[in-house]
């Protein structure tokens, strides 16, 4: 009988990280694209918010259900399954006719990159075991998760500009298609684990979190209770099922203090980097008066700093460069915030751009390691289902609340007092991480 040769590591990664990639891209690539669908749709602005944020919740509160099915059904299985209903997704949105039935495709995307974003993770820790390798590869997987926001932004602008809405969604569809094909043919069947989903874990965990951000969003004190109930029958029942060696949605073993860290320390982050990407291009577009195309081009040098960064990470010590990274971010946004209501893009947005860019990137790769380091291979998918639900959710509660702090204020105000509590965030992360973070290299 012959045995399957070990996949090449780098054809491997391109597939993974371009499916990485769409993920972040449909996070942001709507972005510039919103005062077109408004005014297509006739949307108000709270409605509005939920074209990004059905997306994010979707994404982030399936993402621990995703993770363990990856694990126990294989992971390409699960990511093919994944890719597939997000292309489907993605087209079914740029064709809907009515906001309803936008925000329900969108919830949808989510769910399809809920169950490809930790089998395609998964892969890739499987083929790059622990070392310089794993590092390297996380840099990548690091770059593209940064430059898939900006360019999302770039690319908004520019087919909005072109073609209308629509195609930001319609974008995705061929590119998905390839990384499936690509993936299917590079990466060998794993073998499924076996064992059970605890679905009614899965389903407190998922409508707490669900409960939670509505209440954010909405000021519904009614369905917050709701969400901290849930969550706490979840946090029991994990409890119960590990005592009696039963399969927890999230095993005890997974729950060490360094992963728990990197996956609070990542779900802060969420909040600010989705804030960012939200509230920049609209600030440009409805304050600074500037067109998509133009606010668009603009994330050029955010995405470049995002990058590089991601790139230059895996060579920096951890809690020192963490840290660093995250106070270069909080100074990066409140200096947006003082960017004036006539100001321009090289004088007022470059220049923090630039600077919270290189934040992003840095503390994106080391995060993603931290979250990572010591799990089983047999656990992967659950590890990177655990670090994408931070980052999402948090984005998710964060982009919430971010909307709740910018609508107490009128005009540019709001832009200016949502980029300041984003910076405040940051700021705290930072000091999060030197405090909890161990010293290494």
């Amino acid at each position: 009988m012959s045995v399957p040769r070990p996949p090449r590591g780098g054809p491997v990664l391109a597939a993974l990280a371009t499916a990485q990639f769409l993920v972040v891209l449909s996070t942001s690539i709507v972005n510039v694209a919103l005062p077109s669908v408004a005014a297509g749709l006739d949307l108000p602005p709270a409605t509005l918010s939920w074209v990004v944020n059905a997306y994010v919740l979707a994404f982030g509160a399936l993402l621990l259900v995703g993770g363990r099915l990856a694990d126990l059904l294989g992971r390409r299985r699960t990511f093919a399954a994944g890719m597939t209903l997000f292309a489907v997704a993605s087209l079914a949105a740029g064709l809907a006719p009515s906001a309803a039935l936008l925000v329900a495709a969108r919830a949808a995307q989510g769910a399809g990159a809920a169950l490809l974003a930790p089998a395609a993770l998964g892969l890739v820790l499987l083929v790059f075991p622990p070392g310089p390798g794993r590092g390297r590869a996380l840099g990548v997987w690091g770059a593209v998760s940064g430059a898939g926001g900006a360019a999302g932004v770039l690319l908004g602008g520019l087919l909005t500009d072109l073609w209308g809405w629509p195609a930001v969604f319609h974008v995705t569809v061929p590119l998905a298609a390839a990384s499936l094909a690509a993936t299917l043919a590079l990466v060998p069947a794993d073998p499924p684990a076996g064992g059970s989903v605890d679905w009614t874990g899965a389903v407190t965990a998922t409508g707490g979190l669900v409960g939670l951000v509505y209440a954010v969003t909405a000021g519904n004190a009614v369905a917050g209770l709701a969400g901290v109930l849930l969550l706490g029958a979840f946090a029991l029942r994990q409890r119960r099922l590990g005592r009696s060696a039963r399969d927890p949605l999230v095993p005890s073993r997974l729950l060490r203090r360094g992963p728990v860290t990197a996956n609070v320390a990542m779900a802060l982050l969420g909040a600010v980097w989705i804030g960012l990407f939200y509230y920049l291009p609209l600030y440009q577009q409805n304050v600074l008066g500037h067109g998509p195309l133009e606010a668009g081009l603009t994330q050029l040098p955010l995405a470049g700093a995002i990058t590089l960064a991601s790139a230059v990470a895996p060579r920096l010590p951890v809690r020192a460069s963490l840290a660093g990274a995250l106070a270069a971010l909080a100074a990066g946004l409140a200096w947006l915030a003082r960017a004036p209501a006539d100001g321009t893009f090289p004088a007022d947005l470059l220049g923090p751009s630039l600077l919270a860019g290189a934040g992003i990137g840095i503390a994106f790769v080391h995060l993603t390691g931290l979250s990572a380091r010591g799990v089983a291979p047999a656990d992967s998918g659950l590890a990177g289902g655990l670090v994408n639900t931070a980052r999402q959710l948090g984005g998710a509660v964060g982009l919430a609340a971010l909307t709740a702090v910018a609508a107490g204020h009128a005009g540019p105000a709001g832009y200016r007092a949502a980029f300041l509590t984003a910076a405040a965030i940051a700021a705290l992360t930072s000091l999060f991480t030197l405090t909890t973070t161990r010293s290494t290299s």
